[in-house]
């Protein structure tokens, strides 16, 4: 729990919010990792928020104090058509969900059920109390594990893994949904998210972390002992998976300039891929947190994990085109606040720190 009250620290308000006079926004999943510096820039731009998150996987104290705060689950039909009501919602952003792809080939109806069931539910909530503007956390892996690179929002749709596909069905259900009602979207296919907000307010807190830069600087404080790399046997320059990492608050400000489209285009939808359009390799990546830390990252090789590819790096062309977005950031500052933001989660753990009582 010192974790999670360590979210909501002195420097979880260094920066104010702008007035808050625009429209509100449900963000499901708010206290997680994207939602929760998806609301940061939510309010930054003057929008009022209010978070539905069931904290399975969220930290409460990860909600800047400035968003309305309530906990429950997406499925529960009459919370959320009452959250849209009382709170006048304009539009959604449903970063709620499971995204482990190895766990879903173990467990695969978990996915449905809280990927795409649970969208299906919220999809409905959001049609009966006339909320027209969407926004959806989707993923790379909807994309086939063969194909072109890098990938455009044009590839084939061959999702390896029941992760991605639980995923794409939503995709479909909103093209559907669009279809039929005055709604629009924008769904946005996140490559590798990694790093933490740059002023040291939240960052990724799990405690069982999979993905590749939290568990290497996981290592680099002392938390963990060694990296696994899962492969050396991909068609790549060293053997190793390439993917495409994109800064978390890059990502967050991709979903406030969807909103801003989806406001100022009601008869138009998108999908975007979400990364920088240049991969990088595992053992690129501990060799960049290595730097960073000013020491080597111990590591083994493991097998392959079920589903995982060889290179998946995003075409984000279409991105810049239609949001006219620019990412601030590149590998060595994802590394770099995500190793400050480890070592601040040490230090609570083991030394009288504010926010961690």
């Amino acid at each position: 729990m010192a974790i999670d009250r360590l979210s909501a620290g002195p420097a979880a308000q260094d920066q104010d919010p702008a007035p808050a006079g625009g429209p509100c926004i449900l963000i499901t999943g708010g206290a997680g990792y994207v939602g929760s510096h998806a609301v940061l820039e939510l309010l930054k731009s003057g929008f009022r928020a209010v978070v539905l998150d069931n904290l399975v996987t969220g930290f409460r104290g990860a909600v800047h104090p400035c968003a309305a705060f309530v906990e429950g689950c997406v499925e529960d039909d009459m919370l959320v058509r009452r959250l849209l009501r009382d709170h006048d919602v304009r539009g959604i952003l449903h970063c709620a969900g499971s995204t482990i792809a190895p766990e879903s080939v173990r467990d695969p109806l978990k996915y449905y059920r809280n990927n795409t069931s649970a969208s299906q539910s919220l999809l409905e909530s959001a049609v009966a109390e006339r909320v027209h503007h969407f926004v959806f956390s989707s993923t790379a892996s909807v994309y086939g594990p063969s194909g072109p690179s890098p990938v455009s929002e044009q590839s084939a749709l061959q999702p390896a893994t029941p992760y991605g596909r639980s995923k794409l069905f939503t995709e479909w259900m909103l093209d559907d949904v669009a279809g039929s009602y005055p709604f629009n979207y924008c769904t946005l296919r996140y490559f590798n998210v990694a790093g933490a907000d740059p002023s040291g307010r939240i960052g990724p807190s799990s405690v069982s972390a999979t993905h590749l830069i939290k568990v290497a600087v996981e290592v680099a404080v002392g938390k963990r002992s060694e990296v696994t790399v899962y492969g050396n046997d991909f068609t790549t320059p060293d053997g190793t998976g390439v993917r495409d990492y994109i800064h978390v608050s890059d990502l967050a400000r991709v979903h406030v300039l969807a909103l801003d489209e989806l406001f100022a285009r009601p008869g138009l939808s998108y999908v975007l891929n979400c990364g920088y359009g240049r991969g990088h390799s595992v053992l690129e990546v501990l060799d960049m947190v290595g730097q960073e830390a000013g020491r080597p990252i111990p590591h083994v090789v493991g097998p392959r994990r079920p589903g995982d590819l060889d290179r998946v790096v995003a075409d984000n062309r279409r991105l810049k085109e239609c949001l006219a977005w620019r990412p601030q950031y590149d590998l060595r500052a994802i590394v770099a606040d995500a190793l400050r933001w480890e070592a601040r989660l040490s230090r609570a753990e083991t030394s009288d720190v504010p926010g961690k009582n």
